[in-house]
């Protein structure tokens, strides 16, 4: 199980005791938000450059912790041009260096599906729909000049929903940048718990050539529909199936751990890593039996 984590849950820090504390956690890889994680380097747009990636990525390779992808969860539909240029800006630079980090990938979610509600309320889904895609479109171009990936997540409240969505975006984005991040949890919606295994095979047999990052954490949901991350194990997810779907499509992928306090992590970690070997140990069993 190749098992990353997300390095500002260890809190804003100095590289290189963040590179410490992930290793000591056990993790071998990291998604790395440089802004939300990094406190004695200056990361901000414009100041990203090969020997900063370098340096860096040297920090966490001496502790045997690699960076898997850079985190910029930029708003691409933000309402305002000018902002939303920014946010582009800095996604284009993180695309620009990100193998200097020593990954390829760089992720991002959708933005607020009710973004343009307000001044567009009988077509605002559209609108931030077609903002959305204009957005992904220039970035398409960027990454492809790079060599690198993006990585879109879809969330149940955003832009970018549902599968279907996924599969709309790539066409009309035809661009092998494009890959999707899934993370269950943030696609589940309170319909998709009553058949929770059709959800998640569903989205594997619309998406899997496109998936390149896994997410993981748990989730329940209140009598009133609320949505809360809980500890991995104690929630609705269906672990052993969605490992064993991992296990069939995507076997090696990187998944990051999240949705935990950093004082939950071992015990998150530790589970994820028990159903991972248990599923394994199933699926072995049943191609020699």
């Amino acid at each position: 199980m190749r098992q990353a984590v997300l390095s500002h849950l260890y809190g804003k820090q100095p590289v290189a005791d963040l590179a410490a504390r992930v290793a000591q956690g056990g993790f071998t890889g990291v998604q790395l938000a440089l802004a939300k994680a990094i406190s004695d380097v200056d990361t901000s747009t414009g100041k990203l450059s090969p020997g900063l990636g370098h340096m860096i990525a040297e920090q966490f390779d001496r502790q045997g912790v690699r960076i898997s992808v850079l985190g910029c969860y930029i708003d691409p539909v933000h309402p305002d041009p000018a902002v939303r240029r920014q946010e582009i800006n800095r996604f284009k630079e993180h695309l620009r260096y990100a193998r200097d980090f020593g990954c390829s990938m760089v992720a991002t979610e959708t933005g607020s599906l009710t973004t343009y509600q307000q001044a567009y309320p009988d077509s605002y889904q559209e609108v931030g729909w077609n903002t959305l895609r204009d957005t992904v479109s220039e970035l398409a171009e960027e990454a492809e000049k790079w060599g690198v990936h993006m990585a879109i997540e879809p969330v149940a409240v955003h832009t970018l929903h549902t599968a279907e969505l996924m599969e709309r975006l790539i066409e009309e984005v035809p661009s092998p940048t494009v890959g999707m991040l899934f993370d269950p949890c943030n696609m589940m919606k309170t319909e998709f718990v009553a058949d929770q295994q059709a959800f998640l095979r569903g989205v594997f047999e619309k998406l899997a050539e496109r998936i390149i990052l896994i997410h993981a954490k748990d989730i329940r949901f209140t009598e009133d529909g609320i949505k809360q991350e809980c500890l991995a194990g104690t929630g609705i997810l269906d672990y052993s199936y969605f490992f064993e779907l991992l296990q069939q499509y995507k076997p090696h992928i990187d998944i990051s751990l999240e949705g935990v306090a950093k004082e939950q992590l071992p015990e998150a970690s530790l589970y994820m890593r028990r159903v991972w070997q248990e599923t394994l140990d199933k699926r072995q069993a049943s191609v020699t039996g």
